[in-house]
């Protein structure tokens, strides 16, 4: 199954994200099909940015977002 999930980054202590779309089977900071958004929670308000046409046409492709991205999506205002 493919999906959208949170790819860590960022140094120890302070995290930032990447929203990739990848296989269900990969490691999560591991291989991934596309990466279609950023997420940091370090800064006030936290910033979400997704690249909305890409985000639209994978939802629409059957790519099953998890529990926090969907949050995200909501919050972007996509989902």
């Amino acid at each position: 199954m493919v999906k959208m999930r949170l790819r860590r980054m960022g140094q120890k202590k302070a995290p930032f994200y990447r929203i990739v779309v990848s296989d269900s089977r990969s490691p999560r900071d591991g291989r991934f099909i596309a990466e279609i958004g950023t997420y940091d929670p370090n800064v006030e308000p936290s910033a979400i940015k997704f690249d909305e046409e890409v985000t639209k046409q994978w939802l629409a492709n059957g790519a099953q977002p998890t529990e926090t991205v969907a949050k995200l999506l909501k919050a972007a205002g996509i989902q």
